[in-house]
Order: structure tokens, then C-alpha cells, then sequence
């Protein structure tokens, strides 16, 4: 399965979804960030056609495969798209995570908008609802994008692809380290924990405890919103 997650709008968690939603529930799934880096590693604002192509030439030899694009490349992403005809089919879903900001759902219409004039169909463009409080409901802070659904019918809403605020999101920001990864050591924390003399090392144990207590809690959570956007 090859997904790209995308938005014409930052800030809306798009690196979050492909490394910690879909990435690891998919069977040894490539993770591939589209940003554009010059050859003396500054940042450039713009995808070019060439690496256009080797991203569908290496898509082709993947099985799964989670593509995100950075939101100063989407623009040029969804032209080369239309370049290179029927490219938007090696795509099986296309993921567009948003967050309850006006200019964000104002930037995700945009981007449903773009896929479809490409002749994406509905069921291939799946919205996810970002940073959403606990107390709060979709429908109420997204009414917009409801209202949007209910009109268009141009993409893919369940109200339950939601991802609530959790703060590990903030805790792995910029490591190596996923969810999984997390989850997946086996060292015993309590016993470290009660071994260690040192207040300071017991502080930096107590807190791994913690964090993988919410590897816990938030990985049911994304589970849920995995079966329920892909299943």
C-alpha cells in the first residue's frame, strides 16, 4: 500500500501521521519525507520534476510506503502530478491530517480540492482530525468540514479518524525514537528504578516510565483511527 500524506497547510501534523499513525501499521513500510535540499544542504522551496520521477521510480520497487510531503512542496507536488499523468494512481490513499484552525480547514478544502481536480476519487482521500481536544468533538470544531462533505462529497470523512492532544508527540519530536520503539524495549524500568541511589537517574527513570505509559494509552487510540481509515 503507498499513502502520501499531505496538506497545503503546516503545522497540521503531517510528519506525526506518517511516522507515528500509518508508517508502523503497515508490513515494513518505507517512510519518505519530500523536501527539497540543494547541494550545499540549505533548504529548497521547490520539488523538481527529476526527483518527481525518481520518487515514483523507487515507489515502484516498494510494497508499502508512506510519503510526506512537506507543505512548501505540496504545490509543486500535485503539478508534477498532472505532468505525469496518471502518477496520482500509484497512490493508493491520499492521508490529509488538519487541526480545528480556521486557516487550516480553510487550506485542507483547498487540498481536497486539488486532488479531485486531478481526478482523485473520494474514497481514496481520507481526512484525519489532528490535536483534538479530549473534550471535545469533531463535529462541533470541524463543523466546517462537515459542512463541506455533507455539499462536495469529494472525500472520505469518518468522525472517528481522530487524534486527541497528547503530549509523547512533543517528547519524540526531533529523536529517532517511534511509538513502537518505545513499546517494544524490554527493559524492566521499575527494577532500574528501584536499583538506582541517584535522585537525579531515579527523575530520568521515572520519567521513561511515564512516556511509555503513553506509548500505551495513545497507541489504542491510533489502532482505532487506523481501522477505521484504512479498514
Amino acid at each position: 500500500m503507498k499513502l502520501a500524506v499531505i496538506n497545503f497547510s503546516g503545522n497540521v501534523g503531517k510528519s506525526t501521521v506518517a511516522r507515528h499513525l500509518l508508517a508502523p501499521r503497515l508490513k515494513n513500510a518505507q517512510l519518505i519525507a519530500v523536501e527539497s535540499i540543494n547541494s550545499d544542504g540549505s533548504q529548497d522551496e521547490a520539488i523538481r520534476g527529476k526527483q518527481f520521477g525518481e520518487l515514483l521510480e523507487a515507489l515502484a520497487l516498494m510494497g508499502d510506503a508512506v510519503v510526506d510531503i512537506g507543505a512548501s512542496n505540496v504545490e509543486d507536488f500535485i503539478n508534477l502530478m498532472k505532468q505525469y499523468r496518471g502518477s496520482h494512481e500509484d497512490f493508493d490513499y491520499y492521508v490529509i491530517p488538519t487541526v480545528s484552525k480556521a486557516k487550516q480547514q480553510r487550506d485542507t478544502i483547498s487540498t481536497i480540492h486539488a486532488l479531485t481536480e486531478i481526478g482523485i476519487p473520494a474514497k481514496k482521500i481520507l481526512l484525519v482530525f489532528n490535536m483534538v481536544e479530549l473534550n471535545e468533538t469533531p463535529e462541533r470544531i470541524f463543523s466546517g468540514l462537515f459542512e463541506y462533505h455533507a455539499s462536495a462529497r469529494s472525500f472520505t470523512l469518518k468522525p472517528n479518524a481522530v487524534i486527541h492532544v497528547n503530549e509523547i508527540y512533543g517528547k519524540l519530536k526531533g529523536t529517532e525514537q517511534g511509538i513502537s520503539d518505545i513499546l517494544n524495549d524490554s527493559t524492566d524500568l521499575k527494577e532500574q528504578l528501584k536499583a538506582a541511589t541517584d535522585s537525579d537517574e531515579k527523575l530520568r527513570i521515572s520519567r521513561l516510565i511515564g512516556v511509555k505509559r503513553l506509548a500505551a494509552g495513545v497507541t489504542e487510540e491510533l489502532d482505532t483511527v487506523f481501522k477505521a481509515l484504512l479498514k
